[in-house]
C-alpha cells in the first residue's frame, strides 16, 4: 500500500509514470489506493474546473457502418442491426431542440457511413454555426482522409472524437478485422491535432484480451499525446457480435482509471459515459466522483435511439435523454456538482 501511495504522490506531482509504474498501479489496486486516487482526482479536478459538469448533446446520426469491428453492435456484417440515417434537416432539428434545452456543444456521432461525405457534412456544419454561432461542434465519424478532416474543420467543426480503443497494436488487431490498421488510427489522431482540432481519444476497459499491461500502455499514450478529451468506459458485449459471450468490463476499474487520467492531465475533459450508467444505475455519479467532468445526454430523435445499439442494454430513455436534463441536473446536484450550460472548452493551466 505504501508503495502505491508513493506512486500516486509521484503521479499527482509530475503527471507522469513509467509503463511499469502504471502497470503496478493497476495490478495492485484495491480499495485503499482507489480511495486515495479518488480523493486526489477530485481535488485536482475542482482546482481546475470547480464543481461544474459540462453537458454535450449527443446526436447519433447513423447506424450504418462500413467497418466490421468485432465488438460493435452496428458492425457491417451484423444482419440483425437496425439501420437508420438522419438527414441534415433532422440533425438541425436536434440542434435547435438542444439549444433550447441549454446545450452549447453538439456531438455528431455515427458509424463510418459513406453517405456522409464532405459535400453533405460541410454545408450542415456551416448551417449549425450560422444558426448557433457560440456553440461547439464535435464530430465522431471515424477515420477519414487529411483532406476531409481539413474541410470539416474549415466548415466549422471544433472537436473530433476518435477513440483509439487500445494503444497496443497486437491487441488492436485482436479487436478488429484485417482491413483495419492501428497505425492508420494513430496517424488519424496525429493529423487531427496538427489541423487544430480539440482532439478526443479513448479506450474500452475490459475488452477481450486486455490485461493491465495493455491498460498501462493506454495511460502512457494519453500522457504523451495530451488530448483535449478522453472517453473511456467498460466494455459491454453485444449478443450479435463475435464477442457476444465474452465477459464485460467493470465500473470499479473504469472509475479507478478515470482518477488516474485526471492526475495525468488535470485539465482533461473526462466524460462519465453512458456505458457506466448502463452497468450501474449510479454509474455516472460514480464517474463524476472519480474525477470526470462531462456528461453526454442523448439528443437523437426518440424513434432511433434504440437502433444505435453499440452494445446490449444501452440506456436510451429516461434520464439518458436530453429532454430530461433537469433530472440529470438534480442527480449531479445530489452529489455536490452543478450541470452548466457552457461550451466546456478545456481550460489552460500550467502543469
Amino acid at each position: 500500500m505504501s508503495d502505491l501511495l508513493s506512486l500516486i504522490d509521484k503521479l499527482e506531482r509530475t503527471h507522469s509514470l513509467t509503463l511499469a509504474e502504471y502497470e503496478a498501479l493497476l495490478t495492485q489496486r484495491g480499495e485503499g489506493p482507489a480511495s486515495a486516487l479518488r480523493e486526489r482526482a477530485v481535488r485536482v479536478r475542482k482546482a481546475v474546473y470547480g464543481s461544474t459538469v459540462f453537458t454535450r448533446g449527443l446526436i447519433e446520426i447513423s447506424s450504418w457502418c462500413k467497418n466490421d469491428c468485432l465488438y460493435c453492435g452496428i458492425r457491417h456484417s451484423n444482419q440483425k442491426a437496425q439501420r437508420y440515417r438522419l438527414s441534415p434537416s433532422d440533425i438541425l432539428a436536434c440542434c435547435r431542440e438542444g439549444w433550447e434545452l441549454g446545450f452549447r456543444t453538439f456531438v455528431l456521432q455515427g458509424g463510418e457511413d459513406p453517405w456522409f461525405t464532405d459535400e453533405v457534412l460541410c454545408p450542415l456544419l456551416e448551417q449549425i454555426k450560422a444558426e448557433f454561432p457560440h456553440c461547439a461542434v464535435t464530430l465522431s465519424l471515424g477515420e477519414r482522409s487529411r483532406e476531409s478532416y481539413q474541410r470539416l474543420f474549415d466548415a466549422g467543426a471544433d472537436r473530433y472524437l476518435l477513440r483509439h480503443e487500445t494503444a497496443d497494436k497486437a491487441h488492436y488487431e485482436q479487436l478488429h478485422p484485417a482491413g483495419m490498421s492501428w497505425d492508420h488510427r494513430m496517424e488519424c489522431l496525429r493529423t487531427l491535432k496538427e489541423i487544430g482540432y480539440q482532439v478526443g481519444c479513448g479506450f474500452m476497459v475490459g475488452s477481450p484480451g486486455q490485461t493491465e499491461k495493455e491498460l498501462a500502455k493506454d495511460l502512457k499514450f494519453v500522457e504523451t499525446f495530451r488530448p483535449a478529451m478522453c472517453g473511456i468506459g467498460p466494455f459491454i458485449p453485444h449478443k450479435d457480435t463475435p464477442f457476444g459471450s465474452q465477459p464485460g468490463g467493470s465500473v470499479e476499474l473504469s472509475c479507478y482509471l478515470l482518477s488516474i487520467l485526471r492526475l495525468i492531465q488535470p485539465n482533461l475533459l473526462l466524460p462519465a459515459t453512458t456505458a457506466l450508467g448502463t452497468l450501474d444505475p449510479l454509474g455516472r455519479e460514480k464517474g463524476i466522483q472519480a474525477g470526470a467532468n462531462v456528461v453526454m445526454p442523448n439528443l437523437s430523435p426518440v424513434s432511433v435511439r434504440k437502433k444505435y445499439m453499440l452494445y446490449d442494454n444501452k440506456i436510451c430513455t429516461g434520464e439518458e435523454s436530453a429532454q430530461c436534463r433537469g433530472c440529470l441536473a438534480a442527480r449531479m446536484s445530489s452529489i455536490g456538482y452543478e450541470l452548466v450550460s457552457d461550451r466546456g472548452d478545456p481550460r489552460e493551466i500550467e502543469n
